[in-house]
């Protein structure tokens, strides 16, 4: 988050997540700078930001990027986007969106 924040990608969604679909963690960002229509974009931007804090793409956790339309992450906004601080909070076992949540830790919810 620390190299996105300073290469001015302003995230507005970012948590680990362990989603039924992938059966595996993930690290879920949306932000209104990655919805574009090519998703390489977003993917590109991404790697720019973590090559400019000198952060190995090897060390790059897999990273599913969501667009800000996502029903997933209307829901997460809708639901904790008013809330003061999301950071460290738990999520599991349930629906959120259209997005099975099997165990999450919340970074940024906004």
């Amino acid at each position: 988050m620390e190299a996105l924040d300073q290469a001015g990608v302003k995230v507005s969604v970012a948590l680990w997540a362990c989603l039924a679909e992938f059966g595996d963690w993930r690290l879920v960002i949306s932000s209104r700078q990655f919805d574009t229509a090519d998703p390489r974009h977003a993917y590109r931007l991404l790697r720019d930001s973590l090559a400019k804090a000198d952060h190995p793409l090897k060390n790059t956790p897999p990273i599913l990027i969501l667009p800000t339309n996502d029903k997933f992450i209307r829901e997460l906004r809708r639901i904790f986007g008013k809330t003061k601080s999301v950071d460290g909070m738990r999520l599991g076992g349930q629906m959120i969106g259209d997005r099975f949540v099997e165990d999450a830790y919340v970074y940024r919810v906004s």
